[in-house]
């Protein structure tokens, strides 16, 4: 309670109130978000994990295009308009004429090449969305090219869906523009700017970053010299507060605008007070079982089929899911091309006995589920154990950090586990099959970790083969043809990961406040307002 009311007093501070006084309500003109900071470990874009660190890039810096929150269609930026080639091999950009960085300095072709450039060069976290591209850091001057201040061309490496790779370049992160001069008047030792970077930012968005006290607050600033019409909050603070009922509470007492990171029981609470607004969107990623195939048991078809039957769908999607996902059993994203109907899975205990009795366990077998201490995953977890059980799978559970469980994952050193992921952050099929299905060496040597296609040990050639051609086909229809065709091959093989949900985001919020964008990939606080 003492850590809670210091936490309280020190948000007054930060906004220009009275911590003694009582918070009725946050200021006009300021947004206060209540979020969970243990994964912002870095501001730099081309280090950052995780959603909430997007979420905050999101506001500093531009990228050439971005998603429409409303149908994740592509939209203008930096770049006002651009065109594909031909022969569908570049891109080129136009910028916008005047923009500047928050430093004053003017935002040109050449930032863009430098910030691709230092992006590959740097090799961390983010490169990987340009190196599935096929983009290197040795053919970085033949890819990145700027003609004038205002025209970038983008070379692609190799045939590609232009669509895709837009996609791509949305994204905060790979895509995120820096202002070259001032990151290079900031290097140290030839770390590109790296350190300083990751306090600081260096963007041209509608805010500045102007204090990060790491596992407190982030503090963001309007940025006066931003190019766009000027953001109607002069400053918005994202304090850590991760645990739920203290979000619940302040957020009713109106502490706090915004809160992220609340678990459903509050969500529930919340949402028959008219005074706030809980609201669910599509997210990116499903919740799912997955399989070693390295296990003799798991990588016979009838076991995995038979599991496909011993999850409880709609069970989970009414009594574990809510605020968390929505029931999906395909591994495409909801609204994306060629996406078919769910195969209409179901509980079938009596259907699974038969798979495992002609798998040659007619009386189940001993294994282990690894699975997250953290709600949605524990419940859902226990679930999936009490329905195994009942074909005879019995399934110790092994509950952990995501370093401790994704960590076995990603070493192939596990069974079954329930897990979170599968691409989605580009809507386009591709993003969610290079994640769940691709693998092109099944290799202990390869390390594909961010395949999980090879975290669970499952090889198929002539699937292999089916994304790869179906990025490339032009015609819209034949493309979504061929995903379709691609699914119902999926289904055939028995993959190795069954969706059972799709992700949602959700968030609650005041309900005079307007513009609010509630998926951490695409929001962004320039549109928000407060009607007071």
């Amino acid at each position: 309670m003492k850590h809670f009311l210091a936490s309280v007093a020190l948000g007054a501070l930060l906004i220009g109130a009275n911590p003694l006084a009582a918070l009725a309500e946050t200021p006009e003109d300021q947004l206060i978000v209540a979020t969970s900071m243990n994964n912002i470990l870095t501001l730099d874009p081309a280090a950052i994990t995780g959603r909430e660190t997007v979420q905050v890039l999101n506001n500093v810096y531009d990228t050439l295009v971005i998603l429409s929150p409303e149908d994740r269609s592509i939209q203008p930026r930096m770049a006002e308009s651009w065109e594909v080639a031909p022969d569908r091999m570049s891109i080129r950009f136009t910028l916008r004429e005047g923009a500047k960085f928050a430093s004053g300095n003017p935002v040109t072709a050449a930032d863009v090449v430098y910030s691709f450039k230092r992006l590959m060069q740097l090799n961390l976290a983010q490169a990987s969305f340009l190196k599935t591209r096929g983009f290197t850091p040795e053919a970085a001057d033949q890819s990145f090219v700027a003609e004038d201040d205002r025209t970038f061309v983008l070379n692609l490496p190799q045939a590609d869906d232009p669509n895709l790779v837009l996609m791509t370049l949305a994204l905060s992160g790979p895509g995120s523009i820096l202002d070259s001069k001032l990151v290079m008047e900031n290097e140290t030792d030839g770390d590109q700017g790296t350190a300083w970077l990751t306090l600081n930012s260096a963007g041209s968005g509608p805010y500045v970053l102007t204090q990060w006290a790491s596992n407190e607050y982030i503090i963001l600033t309007r940025n006066d010299a931003y190019w766009g019409e000027a953001p109607a909050m002069t400053r918005v603070m994202l304090r850590h507060l991760p645990e739920s009922q203290s979000q619940r509470l302040m957020l009713e007492q109106g502490d706090i605008d915004v809160a992220y990171s609340m678990q459903a029981p509050d969500l529930t609470a919340l949402a028959g007070n008219e005074a706030l607004k809980v609201e669910s969107t599509p997210g990116a990623g499903f919740y799912y079982l997955a399989v070693s195939m390295k296990d003799e048991r798991l990588a016979n078809p009838k076991v995995r089929e038979a599991l496909r039957y011993l999850i409880d769908y709609d069970g989970l999607d009414k009594a574990v899911m809510p605020f968390y996902g929505k029931k999906h059993q395909r591994p495409l994203s909801t609204g994306v091309m060629g996406l078919l109907p769910d195969p209409g899975y179901t509980l079938d205990v009596e259907k699974a006995k038969a798979l495992l009795a002609e798998a040659g366990f007619p009386d189940g077998f001993k294994t282990t589920l690894r699975v997250l201490s953290e709600d949605p995953f524990m419940k859902a977890a226990t679930a999936i154990q009490n329905t195994l059980a009942q074909a005879g799978i019995e399934a110790e559970l092994i509950t952990g950090s995501g370093d401790q469980i994704y960590g076995a994952m990603r070493e192939r050193n596990f069974e079954l586990i329930v897990g979170r992921g599968g691409g989605g952050q580009q809507p386009h099929p591709d993003s969610n099959l290079r994640s769940m299905a691709y693998n092109p060496d099944n290799s202990d040597a390869a390390k594909l970790t961010n395949y999980q296609g090879w975290r669970t040990s499952f090889y198929d050639a002539d699937l292999n083969k089916m994304i790869e051609e179906a990025l490339l086909v032009q015609d819209p229809a034949a493309q979504a043809k061929a995903y379709e065709d691609i699914q119902t091959h999926m289904e055939t093989a028995v993959m190795s990961i069954q969706p059972f949900s799709e992700v949602i985001d959700t968030a609650a919020y005041q309900a005079d406040i307007s513009g609010m964008i509630v998926s951490p990939w695409v929001s962004r606080f320039e549109g928000v307002t407060k009607e007071r």
